[in-house]
């Protein structure tokens, strides 16, 4: 996998982590009233925007590993998109209750992916 994906996913995640804690920080926090649901979102935008710039590091260091790159890309997106899905449906009175499930995957995504570094370093 060229080096290149990883930049490419890396920079959009995290341009996306941007826009996202915006929106939470501004637009979202006028709608939502309960701050568990606030802190939830902001866990997703934190968690989306460092694993975004492990994906750049990655990339920018020539590190290529399609094992990784697909841990932190798909456990992005089930771990934070997830939790976006769980508090903006929570918004409209009908949470989205199976996606509380996909979570965890996506946070077991990234500890693989984390172990999968340290273990092609050691």
């Amino acid at each position: 996998m060229a080096q290149q994906y990883f930049i490419i996913t890396g920079a959009l995640y995290g341009m996306l982590s941007v826009i996202f804690g915006a929106f939470g920080a501004h637009a979202l926090k006028k709608i939502i009233s309960e701050s568990e649901l606030l802190i939830s979102f902001e866990t997703g935008v934190k968690y989306q925007m460092y694993h975004a710039i492990v994906l750049l590091v990655l990339g920018l260091n020539n590190f290529n590993n399609s094992t990784i790159y697909w841990c932190f890309t798909i456990g992005i997106l089930l771990f934070s998109f997830s939790i976006y899905g769980l508090v903006l449906s929570s918004t409209k009175g009908k949470k989205l209750k199976f996606l509380g499930p996909i979570t965890p995957l996506g946070g077991l995504l990234f500890v693989i992916g984390w172990l999968l570094i340290l273990l092609q370093t050691l």
